[in-house]
Order: structure tokens, then sequence, then C-alpha cells
């Protein structure tokens, strides 16, 4: 017998009084003398467990709320979105913005989707307190920049190049190539500060586009930087935390891909990321700024500027020892490219030096002989010989 069915036989069965028996349970007298109320009035049921559930909740969200809730979590998570409570309450402040009393709590938001079922409960994580953020203190004081992989419908793979501002999360290039070249990053960077502006300083990882370190050399966004005053630092290596933001932004575009049409083609991908690139920018909030946008947080603060002038870069000397191909020709990487430079078909099979000058190549035999002068033309695959007279 439990407790409730011993101390109502104790008082109305045995006639004991309601202060001994409450003294000898520890038990309060206005318990008591409910329960023996509710014993008379609906006998042996009454002294089952009652629900404690209010009859009536006049603050209970409506019901028309919360099915908005959970339209726009279904929407949202469909397009491979952001679909958390503080998202769906910054959505939902947008649409009643005549009526902000009427949209619940970030709190409220999150028992609705919870109780149904659309949030499933984790291991408790680092407390919020625990967190050290590191961001610039102005737009365009820092880039960071980073390569990912993405599959197209065909299953063949193609790189990702995303760039973002440190401090606004602005996504300042997301540009898709078949194979990132150093020279592909030079020119998103230029085409990234076309649009906002020089950054002070760039922040990547040590890969081969990025850094000719491992080669005892420098690439192409190297030379670049120091010419035109901006700071270059790289992440530690194996320590993908430095470059923490654009890493997680990979994370974002990925699932929001993953939520779209295959792309057929690199252009295909490349038009997903240009309408990607203007949601996350100028509609989605952030939640690192305070539900505002990228393009609001870039817009907010004075620009940062390169801290020192841009710098005269010598000359690149360079000597290398090759063999004339079959078809007259010998290869050289300038700035990341490949070229073919045409010596003529008569010296095939020779071995020659190349005495390379910046721009200027000279190559020479075994003997000494030159056998044919090249201006580098950048822009041009298959170099020509120099002509006499020809200037740079």
């Amino acid at each position: 017998m439990d407790l409730a069915g011993y101390v109502i036989n104790a008082v109305p069965v045995e006639r004991k009084s309601v202060k001994e028996v409450c003294e000898a349970h520890d038990i309060s007298r206005s318990w008591l003398y409910e329960l023996i109320a509710r014993y008379r009035l609906l006998g042996d049921e009454g002294l089952r467990p009652q629900s404690k559930r209010p009859q009536s909740s006049p603050s209970r969200v409506p019901a028309a709320m919360e099915e908005e809730i959970v339209a726009l979590r279904k929407e949202l998570s469909g397009l491979g979105l952001d679909a958390g409570a503080q998202t769906i309450h910054y959505h939902l402040e947008r649409r009643h913005r005549r009526r902000r009393r009427a949209v619940p709590s970030v709190a409220t938001v999150w028992r609705v989707l919870s109780r149904r079922g659309f949030i499933v409960p984790q291991p408790h994580k680092r407390p919020r307190s625990s967190w050290r953020r590191f961001a610039a203190e102005l737009p365009n004081e820092c880039w960071q920049a980073d390569v990912t992989h993405w599959a197209l419908a065909d299953g063949s793979e193609v790189e990702i190049l995303n760039v973002i501002d440190d401090h606004s999360r602005l996504l300042v290039a997301s540009r898709a190539f078949a194979s990132a070249k150093a020279a592909d990053v030079v020119e998103t960077f230029h085409q990234g500060a076309a649009e906002l502006g020089f950054p002070a300083s760039m922040l990547t990882d040590n890969g081969a586009i990025f850094t000719a370190e491992s080669r005892h050399g420098t690439c192409a966004i190297e030379l670049e930087l120091i010419a035109l005053g901006v700071d270059y630092k790289h992440s530690r290596p194996y320590h993908p935390q430095t470059c923490g933001k654009v890493e997680r932004f990979h994370q974002t575009l990925k699932r929001w891909l993953a939520k779209q049409r295959r792309a057929a083609t690199s252009a295909g991908l490349q038009a997903q990321l240009d309408r990607f690139r203007a949601y996350y920018n100028t509609v989605r909030p952030h939640r690192a700024l305070g539900r505002r946008t990228p393009a609001e947080t870039f817009a907010a603060r004075t620009k940062a500027k390169p801290r020192r002038p841009g710098l005269t870069i010598a000359s690149h000397h360079r000597v290398r020892r090759d063999r004339i191909d079959t078809g007259g020709n010998v290869t050289l990487r300038y700035h990341s490219r490949l070229l073919h430079l045409g010596v003529g078909r008569r010296h095939a099979g020779s071995r020659v030096m190349l005495l390379v000058n910046d721009r200027d190549v000279r190559v020479i035999n075994d003997d000494g002989e030159l056998l044919a002068e090249f201006t580098i033309d950048p822009t041009k695959c298959y170099q020509p010989q120099k002509r006499p007279g020809q200037r740079a």
C-alpha cells in the first residue's frame, strides 16, 4: 500500500488526528486535507497521482504560428540552409515586422522544434564561455582563402577556391576550376580586390598553389602580394583551425550544394556558386555576427588597407637544363604556367641550358652557342623566338 492509501485509512478509518499522522510521516497538513477531500469526492480514484498539467495555457504558441515554424524548418532544411531556432526566429521577425510581439522567442521556437521531433538531443558540448574567438577588427583587415573539392554529375572532381573576409565573413569569391593553379589564385584575388578593395593581409594554408617554400622558391600569389604591400600569412602545418572560418564555410557551402541538382559542368557549378554567394552575403543571417548578414557587417565599418607600400620585385634569375624535343621545343614554367619555347627542329635532341632573367630567356647549347632568345608573353602558351631589334 502506498503512502496515500495508508494515511487515508489512518484518518477516516482509524480516527487518528491529522496532526498526529502528519508528524509521524513528515507530510504537510495541506496535502493531507487535499487528499482526504479527493477521497471523499472520487473514492479510491482520488488517491492516484494527479496530473499537474494546467487546464489551459494562455501563453502557448498559437497553432498557426507553430505550423509556420515547422514549415520554415522544412523549407530551410530542404534548401540545405541553416534551419536552427535562431535562424527561424530571424525570418519570423522579418515576416511579422508590424507584429513583433506575436513572434515567439528563440527558446520557444526551440521548444516547438523539439516537441515536434526536429531536434535530436546531443551530448553536452564545451560551454560557450570556454571558446576563444579570433576575428579581425575591421573589414579587409584579413582575407582567408582555401580550396575544397566537389564532384560533378558524372563523378569527376573539381576544385572550388573560396575567399572570405575574416571580420565580416563576407564571401569575397567562390570559383570552380578543373584544377586550381597558382595563376587562378592571383586572378581570383584581383577580382575580389576590384570589387572590395585590397586587404591589409591574407591568410592561407601551405598548399602548393599558395606557397613555394617547400620548393625553395616563391609562387605567383606571394610575388603579387609583395608587390602590392599586402602582408601574407600561412597557417601552421596540419593545423586547419588557423583558417577555421574558411574551413567552416566549406561545410556551409557543401550542405547547400548537396540539396541542388548536380552540375554537369564547371560552368554550371559556377552558376550555382554565384547564386549562393548572393544569398549568403545579403540574405542569410550569420550567427557569429549577431544575426546580421555579412554584407551589412562589411559595410558598417571603415575598411582596412595595406599597411606598407608596394615593393619593386627584383628580376627573377634562373638556370635550368633541358633537352629539345622532336618538335624543336623546350618547356619552361613561368608564374605557375607551363610554356613552350620553339627553338627549332634542326636542334631536336640537343641538350641545352636556359638562362632566365625574369621575362628574358636565352637558350644555349653545351658549346655555349646561342640557339634562340625569347621575351615571355604570359598570355600565350607557345612562345615564338625574339626577332632582331624586338624589345620586351
